[in-house]
C-alpha cells in the first residue's frame, strides 16, 4: 500500500494505490512514484520484507527513509494498511520520521555472511549437545574426563564407538599422550552400554557437525575474499584488548565504516542498546534495563568484554573490577561492552591505534578521593595514619 502526498495552494491531496510484492509490480510502483514527481519516500521496516522494495526504489532518484515500526505507531483502533500509508506520508512531510541505519550493499553482504556464520556456530553447538546426550544415554561419561569431546581424542573414541568398538581399554588407547586424564579414568568413563540405536544417532550427529563445519569454512573463505575494504579498520580494532579479528569483522559489519551517521559515541551506544533506557513517569524511574537494540552487535561486544576483563594489567580489566565491586559482574560486563564500543567509535573516527591508559588510571584520576578512602579504612582498623609523599614518585602516596 503506497500513498503519495501532494501540497498545492495550501491544500493536501493524497492518492493511495495497492501494489503486489512481485518484481514487476514493484517496478510499477517505482514508475508511479517517478511519474508523480515524488522525491522522498518513507517505508516501514517489517522483518526482511522491506528489503526487496528498498532495493528497487534505491535505483530511482528518490531519498529513502526506513522507519522503525515502534516509532511511527498510529492511534490505536484505526489500524488499516491505507491509514498506515497515509500516516507515514504525513509524518515524512512534517519531518517526524527518524530514519533507521541502512548500510551500503557491501557492508550488508558482509553482515549477512557473518550473521549466518554465527547461526551455524550455534547450530553446531546444539548438535554437540545432542551427541553428548546420546553418550549419556549409553552411560559413556566422556565429558567428565575430556574438556572438549569434539577434540582429537574425543572424536577418535566416538568414531571407534560408531565402528563397533566396545572394549574400554582399546578405546582408552586412542587418547592423545598429552591428555591429562589417566588411563584408568578413561577406561571407567568409556565403560557403558552402546547399542545399535546409539551408534546410529552418533553417526548422524557427527555427519551434521561435519557438514556445518564445512559450511562455516566456506563462509570464512567468502568473507576473506570480501574483507579488503575493511582490512585497515580491522587492523585498528584488533589492537583493543578482547577484540580478535573475527569480532572486529562482526563489529564493522554491524555498524559500518562511516561514523558520521552517529553524531557522538553516545548515539552509537544508544543505537546498540548498551545504555539504560529512559522510563520515567510522575517523577519515578520505573525501569533502567537495557533495550534490545542490535542483538547481533550486542552479543559480540559482550563476548569481547568478557575477554577484555581477563586481560592482565589493562585499563579495561581495572574498569571491570572497579564496577563489579559496586554493581555486580553482569552490569560491569555490559558497561565494559559500552566502553569498547566507545573506543571503536573514536578509533574509526580518528583512525588512531588503541592506547591503553593502564591499570592504575583510576587511582591517578581520583588520587585525593582514594587517599581519603584508604586513610579512613586504616583509621577504622585502629591505626594512626601519617601521609608522607615520596620525592621520587610524586604521583603516589605512602602510608
Amino acid at each position: 500500500m503506497a500513498c503519495v502526498r501532494h501540497m498545492a495552494n495550501g491544500l493536501v491531496r493524497r492518492e493511495v494505490r495497492t501494489f503486489k510484492t512481485t518484481t514487476k509490480e514493484l517496478l510499477a510502483l517505482s514508475d508511479w512514484l517517478a511519474g508523480e514527481g515524488c522525491t522522498d519516500v518513507a517505508m516501514e521496516a517489517t522483518g526482511v520484507y522491506w528489503k526487496p522494495v528498498w532495493h528497487i526504489l534505491s535505483d530511482g532518484d528518490v531519498t529513502l527513509v526506513l522507519a522503525n515500526a515502534a516509532h511511527v505507531k498510529n492511534v490505536p483502533g484505526r489500524k488499516t494498511d491505507v491509514n498506515d500509508a497515509t500516516w507515514l506520508a504525513d509524518l515524512l512531510a512534517h519531518g517526524l520520521i527518524r530514519g533507521s541505519f541502512v548500510p551500503d550493499e557491501q557492508t550488508q553482504e558482509m553482515r549477512t555472511l557473518l550473521r549466518t556464520r554465527k547461526q551455524l556456530v550455534r547450530e553446531c553447538s546444539r548438535h554437540v549437545q545432542r551427541l553428548q546426550k546420546t553418550l549419556e544415554d549409553a552411560n559413556i561419561k566422556l565429558d567428565s574426563v575430556i574438556t572438549d569431546i569434539m577434540g582429537l581424542s574425543g572424536r577418535r573414541m566416538i568414531e571407534a564407538l560408531i565402528a563397533g568398538e566396545s572394549d574400554p581399554g582399546r578405546l582408552a588407547q586412542l587418547a592423545h599422550p598429552r591428555l591429562k586424564a589417566t588411563p584408568e579414568a578413561l577406561r571407567e568413563a568409556l565403560r557403558g552400554r552402546v547399542t545399535r540405536h546409539h551408534r546410529l544417532l552418533l553417526r548422524l550427529h557427527l555427519q551434521q557437525i561435519a557438514a556445518i563445519n564445512a559450511a562455516i569454512e566456506q563462509i570464512d573463505r567468502e568473507v576473506d575474499a570480501q574483507v579488503e575494504p575493511f582490512r585497515a579498520m580491522i587492523a585498528l580494532l584488533t589492537t583493543i584488548p578482547g577484540v580478535d579479528e573475527l569480532s572486529a569483522r562482526v563489529i564493522l559489519a554491524e555498524i559500518g565504516r562511516d561514523m558520521s551517521r552517529f553524531p557522538t559515541a553516545a548515539h552509537l551506544i544508544s543505537w546498540a542498546g548498551l545504555c539504560p533506557r529512559s522510563d520515567e513517569s510522575a517523577g519515578k524511574r520505573r525501569s533502567t534495563r537495557m533495550r534490545k537494540g542490535a542483538p547481533w552487535l550486542k552479543t559480540t561486544l559482550v563476548q569481547c568484554a568478557k575477554a577484555a576483563a581477563r586481560k592482565k594489567a589493562s585499563y579495561l580489566q581495572a574498569q571491570f573490577h572497579r564496577l563489579r565491586a559496586r554493581r555486580g559482574a553482569k552490569k560491569a560486563t555490559s558497561a565494559l561492552a559500552a566502553s569498547i564500543l566507545t573506543i571503536v567509535y573514536h578509533m574509526l573516527t580518528n583512525g588512531e591505534l588503541y592506547r591503553d591508559l593502564g591499570p592504575d588510571h583510576f587511582d591517578h584520576r581520583a588520587k585525593a578521593a582514594n587517599t581519603r578512602r584508604l586513610v579512613t579504612r586504616l583509621q577504622n582498623l585502629g591505626y594512626t595514619v601519617q601521609i608522607t609523599p615520596l620525592a621520587a614518585y610524586p604521583s603516589f602516596v605512602s602510608f
